[in-house]
């Protein structure tokens, strides 16, 4: 189920997010993951919000298959950068052996306790076996509403880590840290790595 208060606060702060996600170089996590992908690898970048990570990995020589929820920020996106981005949510996900790496940071956040677990199958479906996959979450426990009015669930380090295997990913590495998000929160985050 797409949550469409989430999409409404997103497409009504798009300047803003790009200020605050808006970096000077890129993320060593991303570097990180675009070495580990093979060269030439396809990549769906999901909920590539203005698809700044997208751009990064197609200057490294990836296909980047960027997709979000938010119509403004798929329309950024490409008038920005031509990058092909397409408008879909979680569940339009379906592909299968598709990908050579999933970029998911910090949008699966947003998904349903109850649809997570199905979503993380279909991500593991859509990759290539050995493909590449990084998730970024917040962390803590149960599912609320922040002052935008989006809808965030949390997780512990240990559930996250449960979820990736059950679905059938390997876990090889994680990251801790926080941040303040576009609510203006200061709040701890995860990052994991997996492969299929």
């Amino acid at each position: 189920m797409t949550d469409h208060k989430t999409i409404a606060a997103y497409d009504a702060r798009v300047e803003d997010y790009v200020k605050l996600t808006q970096r000077t170089k890129p993320d060593p996590t991303l570097l990180g993951f675009i070495a580990r992908v093979i060269p030439g690898g396809c990549v769906l970048d999901l909920g590539c919000g203005p698809a700044a990570s997208s751009v990064v990995m197609r200057d490294h020589g990836l296909r980047v298959d960027p997709v979000d929820a938010s119509p403004e920020m798929v329309s950024l996106a490409n008038g920005t950068h031509n990058i092909g981005a397409r408008l879909a949510n979680f569940h339009d996900i379906d592909d299968e052996s598709t990908y050579d790496g999933i970029w998911a940071n910090f949008s699966l956040l947003h998904a349903r306790p109850d649809e997570f677990p199905i979503l993380l199958k279909a991500l593991h479906r859509a990759l290539v076996t050995g493909g590449v996959f990084h998730i970024g979450m917040k962390l803590g426990q149960g599912a609320k509403r922040d002052s935008l009015d989006r809808f965030y669930a949390y997780y512990s380090q240990d559930e996250l880590s449960a979820y990736l295997v059950q679905s059938g990913f390997c876990v090889d590495g994680f990251a801790l840290g926080e941040a303040p998000g576009l609510a203006g929160d200061i709040e701890p985050w995860i990052t994991m790595t997996a492969t299929a």
